[in-house]
C-alpha cells in the first residue's frame, strides 16, 4: 500500500503514546489499513447512518471538529488527521460525551478519491492547511486543480467546499487552481472576519491568534450544483 504516502500504524516500530492508545478508541478511529475496504459505506460507522455525511480535512486541534459536531447533531462529521496525537485529541472529547456523529481516520488527503466513492460526501472543511510556503516545498500543497477535481467528484450535488487560511500566498495559489476544477466559486472574502459571514464563522484556535495579530482571514465557499 505504498501509494497511501504514509506509514501503515501497525509497522511502526516505535509507537508513541498517541499510537499506543489506539486500541481504546476502537469503532472511533480507523487507520489507513482498514480504510479502502470501507470505501461507499462510511455512513455506516456512525450512529444514523442516515444522516449526511461531511468531512473535514486536518481536525488541528479538535475544536472545530468538536463544535462541529454538538452543533449539528442531525449530520454526521468525518476528520481525517495524519498525526496521531490531533487525532487522538480530536476524537477524545466526542467519545467521552458518546456522541455518536462523529469519528476520525488516519489517512493521506492528497489521495482521498481512494477511500470515498462517487458522490459519497457532503460538505467538506479545509482550514488552516500547511501552506508549504516555501518554493521547493509548494509540491506538497493539498488544494491543487488535481486534488479539487478529485474532491467534487466524491461529493454529492449542491454540496460545498470551505476553504480558510492566513496564507495570502497559499490563497492566491488555490484561486489559480479553481478555474480549473468544475467548482464554482459562492463566496469570497480576502478579510472573512470583517466580511457578511462573520456573524456564522466559528473561529478556531487558529483564527483566535491571527486575529489578536491583526491578521486577516482568506476564505472561499466551492459550490457544487445539483
Amino acid at each position: 500500500m505504498n501509494q497511501l504516502k504514509i506509514s501503515l500504524t501497525k509497522n511502526i516500530p516505535n509507537p508513541n503514546i498517541y499510537v499506543a492508545m489506539l486500541p481504546e478508541y476502537k469503532g472511533w478511529i480507523y487507520l489507513e489499513e482498514d480504510a479502502p475496504s470501507i470505501k461507499g459505506s462510511w455512513n455506516g460507522i456512525f450512529g444514523d447512518p442516515k444522516l449526511p455525511l461531511d468531512l473535514e480535512i486536518g481536525c488541528g486541534n479538535g475544536f472545530f471538529f468538536n463544535q462541529q459536531v454538538r452543533a449539528f447533531s442531525d449530520r454526521n462529521l468525518l476528520g481525517i488527521e495524519i498525526k496521531y496525537k490531533p487525532l487522538v485529541q480530536t476524537v477524545r472529547r466526542i467519545k467521552r460525551d458518546n456522541l455518536q456523529n462523529g469519528r476520525g481516520l488516519r489517512f493521506n488527503a492528497h489521495v482521498i478519491d481512494q477511500i470515498f466513492s462517487h458522490e459519497e460526501l457532503n460538505n467538506v472543511f479545509i482550514y488552516f492547511p500547511d501552506p508549504w510556503p516555501r518554493r521547493s516545498q509548494q509540491k506538497n500543497r493539498l488544494c491543487t486543480r488535481e486534488f479539487l477535481i478529485k474532491l467534487f467528484l466524491i461529493q454529492k450535488p449542491n454540496g460545498y467546499l470551505d476553504f480558510k487560511t492566513d496564507s495570502l500566498d497559499y490563497f492566491n495559489f488555490v484561486l489559480k487552481e479553481i478555474p480549473h476544477s468544475p467548482y464554482e466559486v459562492v463566496r469570497f472574502s480576502r478579510d472573512l472576519h470583517k466580511s457578511e459571514w462573520a456573524s456564522e464563522n466559528f473561529k478556531t484556535s487558529f483564527e483566535k491568534i491571527f486575529t489578536q495579530k491583526g491578521q486577516p482571514i482568506y476564505y472561499t465557499r466551492l459550490f457544487k450544483g445539483s
